[in-house]
């Protein structure tokens, strides 16, 4: 994945704008979270300032990847959006102190940085939009998890071969 350097602070200030559309096979990251690297994410940037003074950033990411469903075991088509605003701090003691200002938990406070990786962020926001355990709505097939689940033993019945 190339790098998109910004001063994220210049960036919020004029209100900048970006968008693109990546291919998931360039977020090594999110490719090794997904079945398969096929698909594509479009992400917007839009700079801005907030009420109380500080440089922002609204960050979206939508598209489809490919996930392993925990339950069947199959690949699944997964359709991610998701938004965020970031608000910079210049250092670790500012973020902290806009977040105390804030008191806002949908808002995430980050130390923003002249040169600042603008895919490296629509990666992690594509990284924080994915399910925690993927899963169909209603698999397509039981089959794997029925032959599993016909399999179990009893631990008694191991116990028993031996007394013989």
């Amino acid at each position: 994945m190339s790098a998109f350097v910004i001063d994220a602070f210049d960036f919020s200030r004029t209100k900048a704008n970006r968008d693109g559309v990546t291919p998931v096979a360039e977020m090594t990251r999110l490719a090794k979270e997904c079945a398969d690297a096929s698909g594509s994410i479009a992400w917007t940037v839009q700079g801005g300032v907030s009420k109380h003074g500080f440089p922002q950033m609204r960050l979206t990411v939508d598209g489809t990847v490919q996930l392993v469903c925990q339950r069947c075991m199959q690949p699944f088509a997964h359709h991610m959006a998701s938004s965020t605003l970031l608000m910079l701090g210049k250092d670790d003691e500012q973020a902290d102190e806009i977040e105390q200002i804030i008191d806002d938990e949908t808002v995430d406070v980050i130390v923003g940085t002249r040169d600042m990786d603008l895919m490296y962020l629509v990666e992690d926001e594509a990284l924080l939009a994915l399910p925690h355990t993927p899963k169909h709505d209603v698999c397509p097939s039981t089959a794997l998890l029925d032959s599993l689940q016909s399999e179990k033993k009893s631990p008694f019945e191991g116990l028993k071969d031996l007394k013989k």
